[in-house]
């Protein structure tokens, strides 16, 4: 597929109609189209007066998940803009400037020059870029602070545009493999029971019902999904709001501590400084993020339950090859939970049985017992 066109799920007659509506067709007519690979995103560069120069435009694929379907998305990812935006003033995430939901394009403003701090941190690792880290953290609490209360608002919105389950939302669209995680994990002899299972239930009963902690997330808070400046201010900006909606605030807080899918490991947060940022920027807007117990027992659970998320994988696992990053990135992602579990004095006992997890895998897999204590903070998961 040239670089230069939009993929086959969008026509680039759509996209430059959509753009014709919005401004004169002759700046259209002058359209050159930047593919940003591997993202179904052009950066589209336009020409006349009264014309921004560069906008992004964005079309929604068939997501893997096939949880939600592409209008959904759509649907989600403008409403939780123009909330963002009208209601709320927050203005670190990217302006939407017109959209079209029946074939699934979206024009947003321009962030650029930041780019990904996923791939800023592949490349000069955590310790080059301890400052945009931080500020990773900090926007993270910022948006929690900032939509902490405005349920409503939100779902206002949302409802205008199409049927939405606030429920679902607050769930997550991965809580439903927590019950397979939880049958994965007696099936490699962790078994979660007796004082670990009641603990589960503390857990899953604070996420279900987050109370002062609801806030907005844009439903995947990974690195990828912040772009920061590769150099210069170290601010940041949230990107990629198809799966936003209302939860427990302190999902969002999970991959400072624990590592996702991406990296072997994420480091010491409390050490990096980013724990502190977050809960310092979610604090200005929830108080109850100052309350010791009631923060690190939701830190808990909320990295406890990704950890069991994470845990289905281990019979798509147990068919790779000896030596595959994923396994030791699975026992890295069940050790980090604990670890912060025990950081903030919280959930003991299920804190106990993720280490004991992450020891049964590396029973199941003698190439994944590796020393994960000499990795680097941001070290990419290896293949």
């Amino acid at each position: 597929m040239p670089r230069d066109e939009p993929a086959r799920s969008v026509s680039r007659a759509a996209a430059e109609a959509l753009l014709a509506r919005r401004y004169a067709p002759a700046a259209v007519a002058a359209t050159a189209w930047e593919r940003l690979e591997p993202w179904e995103v052009a950066r589209v560069r336009l020409a006349g007066p009264g014309v921004p120069e560069r906008l992004i435009v964005k079309w929604v694929r068939a997501h893997p998940d096939r949880t939600r379907s592409a209008r959904w998305r759509v649907r989600t990812e403008v409403a939780a803009l123009r909330f963002l935006a009208d209601d709320l003033g927050f203005g670190a995430a990217p302006r939407l400037i017109t959209a079209d939901i029946a074939t699934g394009v979206v024009v947003l403003e321009d962030l650029g020059p930041r780019v990904p701090l996923d791939g800023v941190l592949r490349e000069g690792g955590a310790a080059a870029h301890r400052e945009r880290l931080l500020a990773f953290a900090r926007v993270r609490g910022e948006l929690g602070a900032a939509s902490a209360g405005r349920a409503e608002d939100y779902y206002a919105r949302r409802a205008a545009l199409g049927a939405v389950d606030p429920a679902a939302d607050r769930a997550g669209r991965w809580s439903g493999f927590r019950d397979e995680g939880i049958r994965v994990a007696a099936r490699i002899g962790a078994e979660i029971s007796g004082g670990a299972g009641r603990e589960l239930e503390v857990a899953l009963g604070e996420l279900a019902e987050p109370r002062g902690f609801l806030a907005l997330s844009n439903g995947d808070p990974e690195a990828n999904n912040v772009l920061v400046h590769a150099s210069g201010a170290p601010d940041a900006r949230l990107i990629d709001f198809e799966f936003a909606g209302y939860t427990h605030a302190l999902h969002d807080a999970v991959c400072l501590f624990v590592p996702g899918p991406g990296w072997l490991s994420v480091g010491d947060a409390i050490g990096i400084g980013a724990g502190d940022a977050y809960r310092r920027a979610l604090a200005a807007g929830v108080p109850e993020a100052q309350d010791d117990a009631r923060y690190g027992r939701g830190l808990a659970a909320a990295c406890v339950s990704y950890a069991l998320v994470r845990l289905c994988r281990v019979p798509t696992l147990d068919g790779r090859a000896p030596g595959d990053g994923s396994r030791p990135q699975l026992v890295a992602t069940l050790e980090a939970a604990a670890r912060t579990a025990g950081a903030f004095r919280a959930l003991p006992r299920l804190a106990g049985w993720a280490w004991r997890a992450a020891e049964a895998l590396r029973r199941r897999w003698p190439d994944a017992d590796v020393d994960l204590s000499a990795v680097p903070a941001y070290a990419p998961r290896g293949r």
